[in-house]
């Protein structure tokens, strides 16, 4: 009857939301910034040129991106539901124990039985909450891995006529401090890689 306390004052209702990184939150679609002239066709494209893109922009109007975090959203909103849908049933159960015990319905021995099973569920539900966060986070990684793959092999495809030596990223208070706007070319690639997206996503899928 010792832990009956401790038990019934358990915080239950157990937020997952947290897990989704706060990257992919909040963001919204916003218009590329109009740049200057690109490289392509004068004597800095070709064999030695550079370009650079900003990462920041290019996410926040890349289709694919938001279609993918959409479902990260998805599987957070049902990893919630199932976890809260859990942790009600658990409270009511606590609290039902809890008057039978203040009204003395229940034997000392059956107080105990119950106590035991409450804490078993609890148990339950912190091993519930670390399925679920692991589970929401190697979907994470996956939907990361998969935007980087999708924009890489598409900057394969771009640069076959641009001919750039080298095509970095770039984003606030990354690594690359200076560059003109001639040498961006984040416009060209979030308005190619969305309409390449845009016609696989019409595809129809294989069932």
């Amino acid at each position: 009857m010792k832990r009956v306390n401790l038990i019934i004052n358990i915080v239950l209702v157990i937020a997952v939301g947290a897990l989704f990184v706060l990257y992919f939150t909040g963001k919204k679609k916003s218009s590329p910034v109009p740049t200057e002239e690109k490289l392509v066709g004068n004597n800095n494209t070709g064999k030695g040129g550079m370009a650079y893109i900003n990462i920041d922009t290019l996410m926040n109007n890349m289709d694919m991106f938001f279609d993918v975090r959409n479902k990260l959203v998805d599987k957070q909103k049902s990893s919630e539901a199932e976890l809260n849908s859990r942790s009600k049933d658990f409270e009511k159960e606590a609290t039902d124990f809890q008057e039978k015990v203040q009204k003395g319905l229940i034997t000392r021995s059956r107080a105990q039985e119950i106590e035991q099973e409450l804490y078993l569920e609890q148990q339950n539900l912190i091993n519930l909450k670390d399925k679920l966060s692991m589970e929401l986070a190697e979907e994470e990684q996956v939907m990361n891995r998969q935007l980087i793959y999708y924009i890489t092999d598409y900057l394969k495809e771009f640069n076959k006529e641009k001919n750039y030596q080298f095509i970095i990223s770039n984003s606030l208070a990354g690594p690359l401090l200076y560059a003109s706007d001639k040498q961006d070319i984040t416009n060209d690639v979030v308005e190619g890689i969305n309409a390449k997206y845009a016609k696989e996503r019409e595809k129809p899928k294989d069932k």
